[in-house]
């Protein structure tokens, strides 16, 4: 068997002819040129050395074939587009979520809950049962908090160390996003190289320097790789909570790297199948991509609760019930040795804390914060049943407007099409069925909140991501392809409502953004927010931003420039990223939060040994948090009355109080039966003697 031209000089060197790779046995070659040229991160290597000996060697000259097809490709592929690609993945990540990530306060009220029972964690030594305020919280599993210890520990008690577990997680499901879409489309390219019947096509140069997932006379940054990490970040939603220190970016970020890794192990079993050999009665352990699937379940377990297994099963069983293959699927995943790595992760910590708390943990964690959440009304969190299309359609902006063409282009409704489809070019249907089973479960759902579709957004970025790829290469399905003028540059006419509806979104964002100072004067925390963001001028900037892409977008439109259209979504998102929201940001962090952190320094400074530190008629768990210590709340005037009055203690007769001024009135003191020790913001701070209150 002559060694094709294209193969790399070091493996020429090295193979002999057919007839001594048969004598001397390929397993011994096979070691020979591992070990001489140390190609261990190749993991071809390793898997076609398990499928031999699985075969005893039965299939050498294929598998012969198989090793110098992989040890060409893994030696020819070029450095540039790799690096380019990890550049692009840095600034995302630093735009989306490392810029100015610790520079302004933990925001009330749910951060600072997260932050000082990560912070209590690691001041009492328990790791087990979390505290807030002296007080045991169920509200959510440990992950977060054992994270955040971590960062206290490597960074200080900060506003970065509360952030960074977030940011990390979002950082990572794009990485895995980016090294999916690349594995699906190589292996794409690759189908469609092997079925060409032009010679001289398939050995053009440019097909094997192109970087995964990008396609001839393209620039790289239009690859699908590219745009699918650009999109599964730069949204509002994965911003705003991936630079949030709570749970809901860990879950999202364990739960849907998950399912990425499922279709990556699902993929893989196909190349196995393909490949000749089969694996799946030879061990007792899935894949490799199957068994990260397992652990990832059982960290979501850790980072939320049930659901991060029962969505997952879900999304998973019905995408298998619809192509027909979830017997198949059942003997590739080993579900018993999945459900076995699932408990020996997720299960001790769950035994332990029942242990140390008992009936306590289980009513208030399985009992209200997840089967009451989803049957029930929680924390008057509720919304009609539409709710969620204007979350999507507001979170995901603006590739939001896109989506409804992008599920449409599925064609889902097409079974025995997509039962024929080889599993690589399965991945718009599973990002449809990720999208649709987690949107119609939150919607069955009673209590509602924006971030419970945030595991969502990923497969909508994959949606539009794999229709802008497609439609920018081309590859128009045939049926539509009839249809179309053949234009250079041009898109289907049906898109053509869509691309008139970006520009009306966009400038209706504008107009959004330029008179949004005239809603925001009900939050009595910052009463004067609406004229200092006005007066910063960021409004202007921001509806300025979205009115040149609007115009960028229809000049491109009249240009029949289509593609473009993409790259200019992206130009205004960014740059109302850097120019507008993240100075808002710290408007709204100086007008709200600031007074209270100040607060907090001087009652730390200022408060005597066993005095009590009382909120009254709000709840603001960042002064926990700033002053460390005991912070008692009281929601009403007349509780924090007859509080005061049946509280005894004796070893201070005064208490430092904080409140609205009006809440002073309320409370029946008068400017001299208190002694006034600072005022910031709305807010008041003072040290009352208890017989006021007599």
């Amino acid at each position: 068997m002559p060694v094709p031209q294209r193969v790399n000089f070091l493996v020429v060197g090295i193979l002999p002819a057919h007839e001594s790779l048969v004598e001397n046995g390929a397993t011994s070659l096979f070691n020979r040129i591992r070990s001489r040229w140390e190609f261990r991160e190749c993991e071809s290597f390793g898997r076609l050395s398990m499928r031999a000996k699985i075969l005893n060697l039965k299939s050498q000259e294929v598998w012969v074939k198989e090793v110098i097809k992989n040890l060409s490709e893994f030696r020819k592929r070029p450095i540039a587009p790799k690096l380019l690609s990890l550049l692009w993945l840095c600034a995302i990540a630093w735009v989306g979520f490392l810029w100015n990530l610790g520079n302004i306060g933990l925001v009330d009220e749910t951060e600072p809950l997260f932050a000082e029972a990560a912070r209590q964690m690691t001041v009492r030594g328990d790791i087990i049962t979390p505290y807030f305020n002296g007080e045991t919280r169920f509200d959510k599993p440990p992950l977060i908090y054992w994270l955040m210890a971590v960062a206290y520990r490597t960074l200080g008690v900060n506003e970065l160390a509360v952030r960074l577990p977030s940011a990390l997680c979002a950082i990572g499901l794009t990485c895995l996003g980016f090294y999916t879409l690349s594995k699906s489309k190589e292996e794409g390219r690759r189908k469609k190289e092997e079925g060409r019947q032009n010679e001289e096509e398939a050995k053009s140069p440019l097909s094997d320097t192109l970087p995964l997932g990008h396609s001839p006379n393209l620039p790289i940054f239009f690859s699908t790789p590219w745009i699918g990490a650009a999109l599964i970040a730069l949204n509002p939603q994965t911003i705003a909570w991936g630079r949030t220190g709570v749970s809901d970016m860990l879950l999202v970020g364990c739960m849907c790297s998950a399912l990425l890794a499922f279709f990556l192990g699902y993929t893989l079993e196909e190349q196995r199948e393909k490949a000749e050999f089969s694996t799946v009665s030879a061990s007792r352990f899935p894949n490799k991509w199957y068994l990260t699937f397992y652990v990832l379940i059982a960290l979501a377990i850790l980072a939320k609760g049930p659901v991060g297994i029962v969505v997952p099963a879900l999304i998973v069983g019905s995408f298998g019930l619809y192509l027909g293959n979830f017997r198949q699927l059942w003997r590739e995943m080993r579900p018993v040795s999945g459900i076995l790595i699932i408990l020996a992760i997720a299960l001790p910590w769950y035994i332990l804390v029942i242990v140390a708390n008992g009936q306590t943990y289980i009513d208030s964690f399985f009992g209200y914060h997840n089967f009451q959440r989803f049957t029930g009304v929680v924390n008057k969190h509720s919304a009609p049943w539409y709710f969620y299309f204007f979350v999507v359609l507001v979170g995901f902006a603006p590739w939001s407007i896109y989506l409804p063409v992008a599920i449409a282009r599925t064609r889902f409704w097409q079974r025995s099409y997509w039962r024929r489809q080889p599993r690589s070019a399965q991945l718009s249907l599973f990002a449809l069925f990720w999208f649709g089973c987690l949107f119609g479960f939150f919607t069955i759902a009673v209590t509602k909140l924006p971030s419970y579709v945030l595991p969502l957004i990923p497969a909508a970025a994959i949606l539009v991501t794999l229709l802008w790829s497609d439609i920018i290469a081309g590859n128009e399905p045939e049926n539509r392809r009839i249809k179309l003028e053949k234009k250079p540059n041009s898109l289907p006419r049906g898109l053509l409502a869509t691309y008139i509806f970006n520009v009306v979104f966009l400038l209706i964002i504008a107009g959004a953004t330029f008179y949004c100072y005239n809603w925001l004067g009900d939050d009595p925390a910052m009463p004067n927010f609406p004229q200092a963001i006005q007066q910063s001028g960021l409004l202007i900037v921001g509806g300025t931003i979205w009115i040149i892409t609007a115009v960028a977008i229809a000049l491109l439109l009249w240009q029949r420039q289509q593609r473009w259209i993409l790259v200019a979504n992206f130009i205004g998102l960014v740059a109302f990223i850097i120019f507008g929201l993240t100075p808002a940001y710290k408007v709204v962090d100086i007008n709200r939060q600031l007074p209270l952190r100040q607060l907090a320094q001087v009652a730390v400074q200022q408060k005597l040994p066993g005095e009590e530190f009382i909120m009254v008629g709000f709840w603001k768990p960042s002064l926990v948090f700033y002053t460390q210590g005991p912070v008692t709340y009281n929601g009403s005037v007349t509780k924090a009355i007859d509080y005061i009055k049946e509280s005894k203690n004796p070893t201070s007769p005064s208490i430092l109080l904080l409140g609205y001024p009006d809440k002073f009135v309320q409370l029946g003191l008068q400017p001299n039966q208190y002694q006034l020790l600072d005022s910031r913001g709305a807010y008041q701070l003072a040290r009352v003697p208890r017989q006021a209150f007599q």
